[in-house]
């Protein structure tokens, strides 16, 4: 398995070699899982003994990592990171921007395995970050990520992000506060005529921002009551196209009566218009995907796909400044639509996981952590389930042994 040697006495004979008082005394000697030989020399006896200890107790385990394999710099593992993205993921480019402005000017020359000694470095530098506590937690993922990624090709034995010292910082976990169907409905009335229709996406079907302005007349079933939320408009980079909905899962949303005529008066009223747009699937590059058309519901006033920007600029917020919600909390995007869509569907009795399915959500588990403050409390749901099982039922047939004065006899 491995040996030490001691490069200053013969073995054989037992007498000086020439290397006597010259350099490391002892040198420790084993076969890597390659079949290439290896060595380590040492000062002392001790330590030499105890690196081939563990340099059998890794190679028995199948956990040795090769020595020269931490000599790569963090710059070259997150590029090899990176590119395990789609470059055109909204993921690749939040990655790019943290390594860009963050990581890599502070720790990008540091070898990922001098990284690997010193989780002291790793809190340095977190300490050094000079943004929001929910800012510098992205940027923390980021980073962990890339060591991850160093932990499993074997280059690393351990990602010091995960460190005891190693502070992790969090922003504070705020639980979303729905608006009231006063506010919703303020909102919707100070809307421009062209954009009203989109509170009652929001608010009446859930949809998040990009399934909105990609929504077309194809995906409503006005017969059946059903949205079938198939695509989403996504920008990035001065560069827009279809998309499927997050996560790639297509769903279909019940299409409230109110919402189906909202939505027939505004078809009526602002007729669809035929988009064209590359069509994107993951690991594609965007500008040679497939044109697809779709009769979308909300177009740019000189045509094409809506911009956000600009509509959240000219409509959205002076909608919200004219409902008086221009100030706190009340400064969400149309995300804040999807919120209230929850509200109402749990106040109503929807189970969490139709919920999260409407919602397009990956996992039950994700909506209820989202959602869980608002959901009806056991205790209330018990008390009303038994007084509407009591209702208009004799009392004294229920509980006979009750005597009249409410004392038991």
């Amino acid at each position: 398995m491995a040996s030490v040697e001691d490069r200053w006495i013969s073995k054989s004979t037992g007498q000086r070699t020439a290397r006597h008082g010259k350099g490391k005394r002892y040198r420790v000697h084993y076969t890597d899982p390659a079949g290439s030989q290896r060595g380590r020399s040492f000062t002392r006896r001790i330590e030499a003994d105890a690196f081939r200890a563990t340099v059998e107790a890794d190679l028995l385990r199948g956990t040795w990592i090769d020595p020269s394999a931490g000599k790569i710099t963090l710059r070259v593992q997150a590029a090899a990171r990176l590119a395990g993205y789609p470059q055109d993921s909204s993921r690749a480019e939040k990655m790019r921007q943290h390594l860009d402005l963050h990581i890599l000017p502070a720790l990008g020359d540091y070898p990922i395995g001098h990284l690997a000694q010193r989780p002291s470095l790793v809190s340095q530098f977190l300490a050094s970050l000079r943004m929001t506590a929910g800012s510098a937690e992205q940027v923390f993922i980021t980073l962990s990520s890339i060591l991850d990624a160093a932990v499993d090709d074997g280059l690393v034995p351990r990602n010091q992000c995960r460190a005891p010292s190693v502070k992790r910082p969090r922003a504070p976990r705020r639980q979303p506060t729905p608006w009231t169907g006063a506010q919703v409905a303020a909102v919707r009335a100070a809307m421009i005529a062209r954009w009203r229709a989109v509170i009652d996406c929001g608010a009446g079907l859930g949809l998040r921002q990009g399934e909105i302005f990609g929504a077309g007349v194809d995906e409503l079933d006005f017969l059946r009551r059903n949205v079938r939320v198939s695509r989403q408009v996504k920008r990035m980079g001065g560069r827009v196209w279809f998309a499927a909905p997050k996560g790639g899962r297509e769903r279909d949303v019940p299409l409230p009566q109110p919402v189906a005529l909202a939505l027939s008066a505004h078809i009526a009223e602002f007729p669809p218009s035929q988009v064209t747009l590359p069509w994107h699937e993951p690991g594609n590059d965007r500008r040679h995907g497939k044109p697809v058309t779709a009769p979308l519901l909300f177009t740019a006033r000189q045509g094409g796909p809506v911009n956000p920007s600009t509509f959240n600029t000219t409509a959205w917020r002076p909608a919200r400044v004219a409902a008086g919600l221009s100030r706190g909390a009340e400064q969400a995007g149309l995300h804040i639509l999807r919120h209230y869509y929850a509200s109402a569907l749990l106040a109503g009795g929807v189970d969490i996981k139709a919920l999260s399915e409407y919602l397009g959500h990956h996992d039950a588990g994700f909506t209820l952590r989202i959602y869980a403050h608002l959901m009806p409390s056991a205790e209330g749901r018990a008390r009303k389930a038994i007084e509407n099982a009591l209702a208009g039922v004799g009392q004294d047939m229920i509980f006979p042994d009750v005597a009249p004065d409410g004392e038991n006899p």
